[in-house]
């Protein structure tokens, strides 16, 4: 795997965090670790190592589960990878039965899917023995995922997934930011729209078109502007309501 710069993981997430604060989400309805639907789901990183990843710190590379972290990316290593993001994603997409109970696809149906054998199936399985890449890209594919989800290093199958996130909350910020200009046209008093038109979402549209890594740093200035704006001005209200101000002359 060609080797690139390591994703800003952590600045992604600052991102993240800053539209959170635009539309008035928690961290946890979108940055949620556990469970159907979250990081490690989405990824295919196991929980240990996302949180080491969201809190900067380097990975051992001798975990298992998801993949080696950070440091040499060995043939044997890669191809463990493999197997285990196949029973990752067996063991947490699963099918719901005629009965409504949800079970593992058998590798009966997976292979059928993907033009083999159970067997052979079966014996990848055990063996660590990696498919070609037809069979691999299939294998994902069954599971409604592409084949980055089986091979990608740990730091980035978590990037993937934060930055399909960052950029679902531009969406978001931008379609709010729409409305809100849309309401003042048609009259609605000033009092019913965000108080602050979401310079960051302009930023973003504006931006739509220039390359990320020019893009981003540009991005990542005006929301710090912004929020350093929102923070002076909560500073300025608590200093003036702190007891001992003088009001009416009286000090």
């Amino acid at each position: 795997m060609a080797e690139g710069p390591a994703p800003d993981l952590v600045g992604t997430v600052r991102r993240i965090d800053a539209l959170l604060d635009r539309i008035g989400l928690h961290r946890g309805d979108v940055l949620r670790v556990e469970g159907e639907g979250g990081l490690s789901y989405a990824s295919g990183v196991s929980v240990e190592e996302i949180e080491k990843l969201l809190r900067g710190e380097p990975l051992d590379g001798t975990g298992s589960g998801s993949g080696t972290g950070t440091g040499a990316d060995s043939v044997e290593a890669r191809h463990r990878r493999v197997v285990e993001r196949i029973l990752f994603l067996r063991a947490t997409r699963l099918r719901t039965a005629d009965s409504g109970i949800r079970r593992p696809h058998s590798l009966a149906e997976i292979a059928t899917a993907v033009g083999t054998s159970a067997q052979w199936l079966d014996k990848m399985i055990k063996t660590g023995k990696v498919p070609n890449l037809d069979h691999a890209a299939g294998i994902a594919a069954f599971f409604g995922e592409r084949i980055e989800f089986l091979v990608a290093e740990p730091a980035e199958a978590l990037d993937r997934v934060l930055q399909q996130i960052h950029k679902d909350l531009l969406e978001r910020t931008v379609e709010r930011q729409d409305q809100d200009l849309q309401r003042l046209r048609n009259g609605v008093p000033a009092g019913g729209v965000d108080p602050e038109l979401g310079v960051v979402a302009f930023a973003a549209r504006a931006l739509v078109d220039v390359p990320d890594d020019t893009a981003q740093p540009l991005i990542a200035l005006i929301e710090s502007v912004a929020r350093r704006s929102r923070e002076e001005r909560a500073r300025e209200t608590r200093a003036a309501l702190e007891p001992g101000v003088g009001h009416n002359g009286v000090g």
